[in-house]
């Protein structure tokens, strides 16, 4: 995932998701709530997703249980929130100019 490239729908939905400390689970079922259920991320595609938005920086271990593997939170870092910021920038201006088509007409 090249930093200037437009976010896939799951790494934006993730980083929305852990604008508060959340595990894993909780991002799977806020994103299908945010998203009516349209979006389902899958553990695989999550952990994944996960795995390189930590290792880019744009999440960070917020907590780990030590007893437990499956109960650690994320949280989005400055740097994931400058990437999620440049990612509406980008989207606002995509509705912008797709209005203009629409105020044109056929």
């Amino acid at each position: 995932m090249d930093k200037n490239q437009p976010l896939t729908e799951a790494i934006f939905y993730i980083l929305l998701a852990a604008r508060r400390p959340i595990h894993g689970y909780g991002i799977i079922q806020e994103v299908a709530e945010m998203t009516g259920g349209r979006v389902n991320l899958g553990p695989g595609t999550l952990y994944g997703a996960i795995n390189t938005l930590l290792d880019r920086g744009w999440l960070e271990l917020y907590s780990a249980q030590d007893y437990s593997r499956k109960k650690k939170e994320y949280r989005i870092t400055p740097a994931g929130r400058a990437a999620f910021r440049a990612e509406m920038d980008r989207l606002r201006e995509l509705t912008a100019n797709g209005e203009k088509m629409e105020e044109d007409g056929p």
